[in-house]
């Protein structure tokens, strides 16, 4: 299984905005991001206080984790968090090393 790690940061004022964009981004992603091969599981998440966002994907290779890069509905969506003052890090892919699924 592989990790595919988006990270972001946006400034406490624009807390809303950021929040507000990722709501939005169910909507243009969740149908898209269903039919992938190989999507084993997906997280959008937020730290209110950290002023952080982090997107987690569980695929079941890397070559799956990587096709999020050319994802036409996700291209997308990054100018619309930009907008709301998201800084985006590098992506990561991490293989998976051990794992606990209760």
């Amino acid at each position: 299984m592989i990790v595919r790690i988006s990270k972001g940061t946006f400034p406490p004022n624009r807390l809303g905005d950021a929040e507000r964009a990722l709501a939005a981004s169910e909507t243009e992603l969740r149908e898209a991001l269903e039919v992938m091969p190989g999507l084993v599981h997906y997280y959008v998440a937020i730290d209110r206080d950290a002023g952080q966002l982090t997107n987690v994907s569980v695929w079941e290779t890397v070559d799956h984790a990587r096709a999020m890069s050319e994802l036409a509905a996700m291209l997308a969506q990054r100018p619309v968090l930009e907008a709301a003052g998201v800084t985006f890090e590098p992506i990561t892919n991490h293989d998976t090393l051990w794992a606990i699924t209760p």
